[in-house]
């Protein structure tokens, strides 16, 4: 897999769709100062080299009624692998990380009731190859934005 260089203009363009995805690219060329075609061009690029992978919104899960977000550790006997790519399909679940150190896999979801959570740390530990979870749940968040800007 070979990495698209990327120059200042790109940067741009993509720290702009990440503050507001909905800017058109004549609004964008406008406030950069160069034309549509050029930012459309390059927006091809981007979308065709899966630097930009989709276009979506930002939404308050809480308003939603997911109250709860829990950061799960998972330790795992064998086949990791096989287990995150399980997880990764699971509706609730919002990230699924391979880490270094004595945990092999973290998990961030959310959840509407407490019973969901439990039900769901019951499900994942009853998996084929989970040695071990251990659940974290989220007092406040301070921050939850994964956007660079």
């Amino acid at each position: 897999m070979s990495l698209m260089v990327i120059d200042k203009i790109d940067e741009k363009i993509l720290k702009n769709l990440m503050v507001d995805a909905r800017l058109s690219a004549r609004q964008m060329a406008l406030k950069l100062g160069m034309s549509t075609v050029t930012v459309l061009s390059r927006i091809k690029k981007l979308e065709k080299e899966k630097i930009i992978k989709g276009y979506t919104a930002i939404i308050d899960h809480e308003k939603l009624g997911y109250d709860l977000t829990a950061i799960i550790e998972i330790i795992a006997k064998k086949d990791i692998i096989d287990i995150e790519e399980k997880l990764s399909k699971i509706e609730n679940v919002c990230g699924v990380y391979d880490i270094t150190g004595n945990t092999d896999t973290i998990i961030v979801a959310k959840f509407k009731e407490r019973n969901e959570l439990s039900k769901f740390v019951k499900t994942l530990s009853s998996m084929p190859n989970v040695e071990n979870t251990i659940t974290h749940v989220v007092l406040n968040t301070a921050k939850e934005d994964f956007r660079i800007t």
